[in-house]
Protein backbone atom coordinates (compact mmCIF):
# COMPACT_ATOMS: atom_id res chain seq x y z
CA UNK A 1 0.00 0.00 0.00
CA UNK A 2 0.98 3.57 -0.77
CA UNK A 3 -0.90 6.93 -0.68
CA UNK A 4 -1.52 9.00 -3.60
CA UNK A 5 -2.05 12.53 -3.98
CA UNK A 6 -5.53 12.97 -6.05
CA UNK A 7 -7.32 15.60 -7.70
CA UNK A 8 -8.42 18.11 -5.35
CA UNK A 9 -4.43 19.07 -4.70
CA UNK A 10 -4.40 20.73 -8.48
CA UNK A 11 -4.36 24.27 -8.43
CA UNK A 12 -4.55 24.14 -4.22
CA UNK A 13 -1.08 22.31 -3.66
CA UNK A 14 -1.17 22.92 0.33
CA UNK A 15 2.12 21.90 1.32
CA UNK A 16 1.52 20.90 5.20
CA UNK A 17 1.85 17.28 4.35
CA UNK A 18 5.51 17.63 3.23
CA UNK A 19 6.82 18.67 6.33
CA UNK A 20 5.32 15.42 8.60
CA UNK A 21 6.25 12.82 5.71
CA UNK A 22 9.48 10.86 8.07
CA UNK A 23 10.91 9.67 4.64
CA UNK A 24 10.52 12.70 1.91
CA UNK A 25 8.60 11.11 -0.82
CA UNK A 26 6.84 14.17 -1.56
CA UNK A 27 7.35 15.72 -5.44
CA UNK A 28 6.38 18.74 -6.73
CA UNK A 29 4.92 20.31 -9.40
CA UNK A 30 3.57 23.78 -10.16
CA UNK A 31 0.35 23.28 -9.64
CA UNK A 32 -0.05 19.85 -8.24
CA UNK A 33 1.84 17.45 -5.45
CA UNK A 34 2.71 13.80 -5.39
CA UNK A 35 3.72 11.04 -3.64
CA UNK A 36 6.54 8.53 -5.00
CA UNK A 37 4.74 5.31 -4.58
CA UNK A 38 8.33 3.08 -4.42
CA UNK A 39 9.54 5.47 -1.88
CA UNK A 40 6.04 5.84 0.48
CA UNK A 41 5.94 4.12 3.87
CA UNK A 42 2.43 3.37 4.29
CA UNK A 43 2.63 5.59 7.52
CA UNK A 44 -0.54 7.46 6.69
CA UNK A 45 0.86 10.51 8.75
CA UNK A 46 0.71 13.20 5.60
CA UNK A 47 -3.05 11.88 4.86
CA UNK A 48 -4.63 14.34 7.90
CA UNK A 49 -2.50 17.26 7.62
CA UNK A 50 -4.15 18.11 4.14
CA UNK A 51 -6.57 20.21 4.07
CA UNK A 52 -7.96 19.49 0.83
CA UNK A 53 -8.21 16.15 1.92
CA UNK A 54 -6.79 15.15 -1.64
CA UNK A 55 -4.37 12.40 0.21
CA UNK A 56 -5.55 8.79 0.09
CA UNK A 57 -4.61 5.29 0.84
CA UNK A 58 -4.27 3.65 -2.49
CA UNK A 59 -6.71 1.02 -1.33
CA UNK A 60 -9.66 2.88 -1.63
CA UNK A 61 -11.03 2.12 -5.42
CA UNK A 62 -10.78 3.94 -8.38
CA UNK A 63 -7.56 5.87 -7.62
CA UNK A 64 -5.22 3.20 -9.96
CA UNK A 65 -4.44 6.12 -12.44
CA UNK A 66 -4.13 8.55 -9.80
CA UNK A 67 -1.41 6.28 -8.65
CA UNK A 68 0.09 5.95 -12.00
CA UNK A 69 0.04 9.81 -12.48
CA UNK A 70 2.00 10.06 -8.97
CA UNK A 71 4.23 7.59 -9.66
CA UNK A 72 5.02 8.89 -13.43
CA UNK A 73 5.80 12.77 -12.37
CA UNK A 74 7.31 11.26 -9.38
CA UNK A 75 10.09 10.40 -11.36
CA UNK A 76 10.48 13.72 -13.27
CA UNK A 77 9.50 16.46 -10.87
CA UNK A 78 12.49 17.35 -7.81
CA UNK A 79 11.83 16.41 -4.18
CA UNK A 80 10.46 18.77 -1.46
CA UNK A 81 10.29 18.31 1.96
CA UNK A 82 9.84 22.25 3.18
CA UNK A 83 6.53 23.74 3.60
CA UNK A 84 5.97 27.03 1.28
CA UNK A 85 3.14 29.19 0.93
CA UNK A 86 0.03 27.98 -1.24
CA UNK A 87 -0.69 29.42 -4.23
CA UNK A 88 -2.77 32.77 -3.34
CA UNK A 89 -5.78 31.31 -5.03
CA UNK A 90 -5.80 28.21 -3.57
CA UNK A 91 -8.82 28.35 -1.80
CA UNK A 92 -10.87 29.04 -4.85
CA UNK A 93 -9.73 25.95 -6.31
CA UNK A 94 -10.33 23.69 -3.03
CA UNK A 95 -13.10 21.24 -3.86
CA UNK A 96 -14.13 22.25 -7.31
CA UNK A 97 -14.28 19.28 -9.38
CA UNK A 98 -13.29 18.07 -12.58
CA UNK A 99 -9.53 19.83 -12.00
CA UNK A 100 -7.67 16.83 -14.54
CA UNK A 101 -7.30 19.49 -17.18
CA UNK A 102 -6.01 21.93 -15.32
CA UNK A 103 -2.94 20.02 -14.38
CA UNK A 104 0.37 21.22 -14.95
CA UNK A 105 2.72 18.86 -15.96
CA UNK A 106 5.67 21.16 -15.26
CA UNK A 107 8.09 20.53 -12.54
CA UNK A 108 7.95 22.45 -9.21
CA UNK A 109 10.72 24.31 -7.60
CA UNK A 110 11.84 21.38 -5.12
CA UNK A 111 13.70 22.70 -2.23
Amino acid sequence: MTYVVTENCIKCKYMDCVEVCPVDCFYEGENFLVIHPDECIDCGVCEPECPAEAIKPDTEPGLDSWLQLNAKFAASWPNITQKKDSPADAKEFDGVPNKLELLSPEPGEGD
